[in-house]
């Protein structure tokens, strides 16, 4: 497109320059003739100093009796041939010449026309960013994908077994479509693929197209919307007659929310050219028109807000769910990614899935990814362990920033934040197990106390969020009891929010308020309009709001006073746990426990002990009493 663009640009310039040269041509062909005026003229001539003249309409070019030539204009005299006659003066005479060739002349006179539409098409062109020129706006852009090389099967896909065999149907009726319409059955003409990001919805679809080894067009939502009305609906219409003629195929719709969302919904009004869109996408999947072979299937992490028309059977009429995977569909995919690496023997990825819950596929192969990169970076030959872990904290918790400068009493108070938001999980019960803590800054985080769970979970139970919230407050509590009421900094701003927005979904949503009982309020939360909450002011009264408002702020002072408690109890720990942070850093969950457990210290300073505190720049400025402020 770019040398298209480029040629077109070459033709215009080219041309001007034809023209500019054309009209200087005649210039440049009487450049070498002195130019004399008539009455000068018949003094020569009378003279007889002239010897041959042209006469061209009433321009008149000549020679001299001393070889120079010359060129005047001359009026309507009838007595000049005469005179010239009586001279001896040989004389030639020929029409007009035209300043230009006729095609020269056309070109001129539509020279600005042709350079505006010249002009339009390009503009047009680099504004529907489609192919086709300016007339290809109803084409669609669906792409018609050939994996040769890179073919996609199902072993390349793990950790979504469930979602494989909901669509090994698919690949069947493609392989073999006679085996069902045998008995008089129909293959759903779509599938939904439904899951968060990063789960390999994409991945599953490209390995159904090459299980099936048949055409697979490719197509995003957004694709079909454009600034002109009923140009989407063109495109549907369009990938529909692609998908008949390459029958029987696939066509995937990436983010399919992006068109198929529900009409009229929305403050703002619907969208007429995505509403038009959507209606010629649900009359070609199920309409008077039959695509006999022209699967759909289509992507989505929010399903949501899709059209219930999309939905209901003979369109979307299979939906797939690719869910998280838990701990074995974590290690397939992990084997799957690790076969691109190389990797020590004694690499246990069960391990490293079992430290990994929640983690997506694509989570789980930035993980293999990184720990490559860091060996890489360290000119290792293979990837051992210690990638693995260095590369799981920075997916986890993120990048370290070493260069960042930090004062002194800054290490100090987070090395108390984080040690109180350590003490606390290790006294509450529900709490998961410390996974790291850390007062190296990482992300946006000046220091970090990671917990992992020990088992997938899919609910939590009242205790176990009510430990969350006391884990949530712990840091700010600690700043309080060691530094003082006054010396409270903003850094449990992230913890505030969490536990407030935890407190939120246990009144309103969980019912786990025993003040307003099983109820959900403000199921619709998310859409908000001048600031506030539609479902706020549609779904709850005053009076019920102030009661969620105060559930809330109950249950987060509830963890707040459990924290308090934990750590004026454990003061000694705190100050221990801080004091150990200050010199190490960072320390493992199994450290943390054997050094508040065991009063054992990490093996790497076994020194630490026999230090003089009051020696110790790190450990001398702290104050061993505390000063409790309410």
């Amino acid at each position: 497109m770019n040398f298209r663009n480029l040629a077109m640009w070459a033709v215009i310039v080219f041309l001007t320059i034809g023209l500019y040269n054309m009209f200087k041509s005649p210039q440049n062909l009487n450049s070498n003739n002195q130019k004399i005026n008539f009455s000068q003229f018949l003094t020569e001539v009378d003279n007889g100093r002239v010897v041959e003249v042209e006469i061209k309409g009433n321009n008149i070019n000549g020679i001299l009796s001393d070889g120079n030539k010359f060129t005047t204009y001359a009026p309507n005299d009838p007595n000049l041939i005469e005179k010239l006659s009586e001279r001896g003066v040989s004389i030639s005479a020929a029409p007009l010449d035209e300043k230009m060739p006729s095609l020269f002349g056309v070109l001129l006179s539509w020279f600005p026309m042709l350079l505006l539409i010249a002009v339009w098409i390009f503009f047009m062109r680099q504004m529907q960013g489609g192919k086709g020129g300016a007339m290809g706006f109803g084409r669609s852009k669906a792409k018609m994908m050939n994996e040769i090389k890179g073919k996609v099967t199902f072993n390349d896909v793990a950790g979504v077994e469930e979602a494989k065999e909901e669509v090994e149907e698919v690949v069947e009726f493609l392989k073999d479509p006679k085996k069902f319409s045998r008995l008089g059955g129909k293959i759903p003409r779509g599938c939904l693929l439904v899951g968060p990001p990063g789960t390999g919805k994409t991945l599953l679809a490209r390995a159904i197209a090459g299980e099936a080894g048949v055409p697979f067009f490719t197509i995003s939502g957004s694709d079909f919307v454009e600034m002109f009305v009923g140009v989407g609906a063109s495109r549907v219409r369009d990938m529909f007659e692609q998908g008949k003629k390459h029958s029987p195929c696939i066509i995937f719709i990436d983010e399919i929310d992006a068109v198929g969302r529900s009409r009229g919904a929305g403050l703002g009004g619907g969208n007429d050219e995505r509403e038009q869109t959507l209606n010629q996408l649900l009359v070609e999947m199920d309409g008077f028109e039959t695509n006999e072979g022209v699967i759909i299937i289509a992507a989505t992490n929010r399903p949501d807000v899709l059209d219930p028309a999309l939905l209901r059977p003979g369109r979307f009429d299979r939906q797939v769910v690719v869910s998280l995977p838990d701990i074995i569909g974590r290690e397939k995919i992990l084997k799957v990614h690790a076969k691109k690496i190389s990797m020590a023997p004694d690499i246990n990825l069960r391990t490293v899935a079992r430290g990994t819950p929640g983690f997506s596929g694509a989570d789980l192969a930035n993980l293999v990814n990184e720990s490559a990169l860091l060996a890489a970076r360290k000119n290792k030959r293979i990837v051992t362990n210690q990638e693995f872990e260095e590369a799981k904290d920075k997916v986890m918790m993120g990048a370290e920033r070493r260069s960042m400068i930090m004062t002194e009493e800054e290490k100090k108070l987070t090395a108390y934040h984080e040690a109180g938001h350590a003490i606390v999980t290790i006294n509450e019960k529900a709490a998961y197990p410390i996974h790291k803590a850390t007062i190296i800054p990482r992300g946006r985080a000046l220091g970090m106390v990671m917990q992992l769970p020990e088992k997938d979970e899919v609910s939590q139970t009242r205790e176990q969020l009510h430990a969350q919230m006391a884990i949530a407050m712990g840091g700010r509590v600690a700043e309080e009891i060691i530094f003082g009421h006054d010396k409270v900094t903003t850094g449990a701003v992230s913890d505030i929010e969490q536990a407030t927005k935890r407190a939120r979904a246990m009144v309103m949503r969980a019912g786990l308020s025993k003040e307003l009982g099983p109820v959900a309020y403000g199921e619709n939360e998310e859409e908000v309009f001048l600031g506030r909450s539609v479902a706020r002011q549609q779904n709850m009264s005053e009076e019920t709001a102030k009661k969620v408002d105060s559930e809330i702020r109950k249950f987060v002072e509830k963890g707040y006073d459990r924290a308090k408690k934990v750590l004026t109890d454990k003061i000694d720990d705190l100050h221990k746990l801080a004091k150990a942070l200050l010199v190490y850093e960072t320390l493992t969950g199994s450290e943390i426990e054997n050094l508040i457990t065991k009063n054992i210290y990490p093996e790497s300073k076994k020194d630490f002990k026999k230090e003089d505190e009051s020696k110790s720049s790190a450990l001398g400025s702290i104050g061993l009493k505390p000063k409790i402020v309410h």
